[in-house]
């Protein structure tokens, strides 16, 4: 934890990149300071869905080539055309999940739409 710049409380709390308590921050401004908002939770989880279903696709992505480079005929053989239908079908179920990443990321920052798993409840 950090020390407040004023008061020299412990503090989480960041005003510009200079530690401040709560109670300063309200004297400083005349008016209490705001917790976080769920607002931030929601975008940070929005954003860490989006990096994990990229980082999911670029995977799918390598092993559907790592496949397809295993047959440079072009010809597989039979078990092979099955891993490569499996590969494939990896890499569309990946890039489906990144674009519902996307879209949901989209639809909260343009529109103001919280997906409803991450509605709080009660």
């Amino acid at each position: 934890m950090a020390e407040c710049t004023y008061c020299k409380a412990e503090t989480q709390l960041y005003d510009r990149d200079v530690p401040i308590c709560t109670q300063c921050a309200a004297a400083r401004d005349g008016s209490p300071r705001k917790p976080p908002t769920a607002e931030r939770n929601i975008r940070t989880s929005l954003l860490q869905e989006l990096l994990e279903t990229t980082a999911r696709t670029a995977q799918a992505a390598r092993e559907f080539e790592a496949v397809l480079s295993q047959f440079p005929s072009g010809l597989p053989h039979p078990d092979g055309t099955q891993r490569i239908k499996s590969a494939s079908q990896n890499l569309t179920d990946a890039r489906e999940a990144l674009r519902k990443a996307h879209n949901r990321l989209s639809d909260y920052q343009d529109r103001g739409v919280i997906p409803e798993d991450l509605k709080r409840t009660g």
